[in-house]
């Protein structure tokens, strides 16, 4: 280590390296999420152009290379020379960091990608990537690659050559093609369902854009391409979101108008469901976490709807207002704000911070949505919503004095836990993690392997109850669902706190057959649907044990796949033995810790919300009462004619 430290010992990072030697700061991660980070930068910019009004089809490409492409219709990339740094614009914005033409109001009213970096860390973190521009009926070409010299200097992102007219052409836009580096990602496939998904998204969001994906990889050429285009826009969303619901009302409420540069645009449609589901956006981005656009509209509706309650007397003047979540029970509605300078905050940036947006959010949906209950073909939908508000007022009291009741039974408190939950001794929630587990056998085992410093133990007597469908008060009536609440300290509903969690880490551990999967869904639904933070916060994860188990000697492999096993059959070579495991209840304490619950050495899954809406709707169609949806799904998405391409070891003396 140098003992003096002096401005020679400064390392300067030039061009586009910094962004390979920290891709983190960039796009967050190298997993399979940055990954896609890469597309989503460059669809955004194709969308812009489209709800700026200068695009009407974007075409998004998976190649079977392993590339992407993104090719738009719009104005194109500019190709003229930039006035001070005398290269051409498409070099400027492909390799320079903070470039960009988004951020004043002179290019984009209204903008998803503002800090001008997009373009340039997905050139940064290729192996190679093409621009072509059509401008001025002239198509334009230039190359990109990354690549470390002989010296072992890496070079990221550099021009092969300079800009050049490839033909003259009277096609409009811009194509961008890349290869992500596998150096820096630890896969670089791409998901054909992740991407297919959020397209479909984005089509919804801006109406009558024309948004072509095409996954080249697909063997089926009929299944290849995928066309989505809406012309019904967030009315066309609410009402897929809400298949497999039952509605209180054919028609969707359709809310729009600007106040000073703020747009807001809301669809509204109730279901007879007891939960509500509000999905917000701004500038194409979505809003998980909320924000200042939220804040206004619930603030706005909830004072419109007490206004008409009392109106037509529902509520009387003795009566105290009803509250928000009342009136928003069973409410599915997609929001969208377009600002012009939007300032995203909040753990994953999914909350809007801009204050001034509020009041604009507020005045809008408090206008627009006088109009409509004015309006007297309405009354009866809006009597609709009045009425089940009050209904969810009745319901939420009495699940309160449920609450309070059981509270002072001691119900809701650690004194029915004795014997069922096994709590760790440490006293840091960060640390501590609870193992919510399947059976008693495997919670018997699960005890005795744990490591009770930090390691708490639910057992589960049988299944759950599945709350899709239900009300609050027949959720805390579920004795394996109040000792979950309990356990965790976090309480539910309204009054869900998450600084009371007890365990930072909550693990599902369950069997690997359909009971484990159907446990697994079951409590992934209640978690969704009343404790949706403790997912969004990153505080909710599935064990994932053993399938396998070889054995060769004194020598043990537990393989967690049919690809693990592969490996390690063919390294074991012959005289193994194979155990095929059916359940956790077969691991003795110290297999289950092994192979399970050691830190050092298990698998966890995190559970994540990529996408809120399309999870809501995965729910309502799987676990709700409907069930031609369901087989309607299952028929889509299972492969019942996939050929199982594992072999079976061949027998060993002593094998099983």
């Amino acid at each position: 280590m140098s003992q003096t430290y002096g401005a020679g010992n400064i390392q300067v990072l030039e061009g586009l390296e910094a962004v390979r030697m920290r891709p983190g700061m960039y796009i967050g991660t190298t997993s399979s999420r940055g990954l896609h980070h890469l597309l989503w930068e460059i669809v955004d910019n194709a969308i812009d152009e489209a709800s700026n009004g200068y695009a009407d089809e974007v075409r998004v490409t998976l190649h079977t290379d392993g590339s992407a492409s993104v090719c738009d219709n719009g104005r194109g990339v500019p190709v003229d020379e930039h006035p001070t740094l005398h290269i051409s614009g498409v070099e400027v914005i492909y390799t320079r960091l903070h470039a960009g033409g988004k951020f004043n109001n002179e290019n984009y009213s209204y903008s998803g990608g503002l800090h001008g970096v997009g373009a340039s860390v997905v050139n940064a973190l290729s192996k190679w990537l093409t621009v072509d521009a059509y401008v001025n009926f002239a198509h334009y070409q230039m190359r990109f690659s990354s690549y470390v010299d002989a010296a072992g200097k890496v070079h990221a992102g550099e021009p092969e050559g300079p800009l050049e007219k490839i033909s003259n052409t009277r096609k409009k836009g811009t194509m961008v093609r890349f290869l992500p580096d596998d150096t820096i990602f630890d896969d670089v496939k791409f998901n054909g369902e992740t991407v297919s998904r959020r397209l479909q998204e984005l089509a919804y969001l801006n109406r009558g854009l024309r948004i072509v994906f095409t996954d080249e990889r697909v063997k089926d050429p009929d299944s290849r391409e995928k066309v989505f285009c809406y012309e019904g826009g967030v009315v066309d969303y609410v009402r897929y979101l809400n298949q497999g619901k039952t509605t209180l009302h054919d028609d969707v409420i359709y809310l729009e108008g600007k106040r000073d540069d703020v747009i807001c645009r809301c669809a509204i449609q109730y279901t007879d469901g007891y939960t509500e589901s509000l999905f917000s956006y701004v500038n194409n981005i979505p809003t998980g976490e909320g924000g200042s656009h939220e804040t206004g509209f619930k603030a706005a509706f909830t004072k419109a709807f007490n206004d008409y309650a009392r109106k037509v007397g529902a509520l009387k003047e003795k009566d105290n207002n009803l509250s928000g979540e009342d009136f928003r029970e069973g409410l599915t509605c997609v929001l969208i704000a377009m600002v012009k300078n939007p300032q995203f905050e909040g753990q994953t940036k999914g909350r809007l911070g801009n204050s001034e947006v509020r009041p604009a959010a507020e005045a809008i949906i408090a206008q627009q949505l006088a109009d409509w209950l004015d309006n007297l073909k309405n009354q009866d939908v809006a009597m609709q919503i009045v009425t089940k508000a009050v209904r969810a007022a009745q319901v939420r009291e009495a699940a309160r004095k449920t609450r309070d009741n059981a509270r002072k039974a001691n119900q809701l408190e650690a004194a029915p836990l004795v014997g069922k939950l096994s709590s760790s001794t440490g006293r840091k929630p960060e640390d501590n993690e609870l193992f919510i587990v399947e059976g008693d056998s495997a919670g018997g085992s699960a005890k005795q392997g744990r490591d009770r410093r930090f390691q708490a133990i639910l057992p589960l007597r049988g299944k759950p109850l599945n709350v899709e469908k239900k009300r609050l008060d027949q959720v805390l009536s579920n004795e394996e669902f109040r000792s979950l609440i309990t356990a965790l300290g976090t309480s539910i509903d309204e009054s869900f706190s998450l600084k009371s969690l007890k365990y930072h880490k909550v693990i599902i551990l369950s069997d690997a057959d359909q009971d484990g999967a159907h446990i697994r869904a079951i409590l992934l639904t209640f978690f969704y649907r009343y404790m949706r933070e403790l997912i969004s916060a990153g505080h909710v994860y599935i064990g994932m044990p053993p399938l396998y188990k070889v054995q060769k000697g004194s020598k043990i492999w537990y393989c967690y796949d049919d690809k693990e096993l592969a490996h390690v059959t063919k390294e074991a070579g012959k005289g193994y033995t194979l155990q095929r495991y059916k359940g956790l209840g077969e691991m003795n304490p110290e297999q289950l810790w092994a192979t399970t619950m050691d830190p050092a050495q298990r698998k966890l899954m995190q559970v994540t919300i990529e996408d809120a809406a399309q999870a809501e709707r995965l729910i309502t169609i799987l676990m709700g009462d409907k069930v031609e949806p369901r087989r309607d799904y299952i028929v889509e998405h299972a492969e019942f004619n996939r050929e199982d391409n594992f072999e079976l070891p061949p027998q060993q003396e002593g094998g099983n």
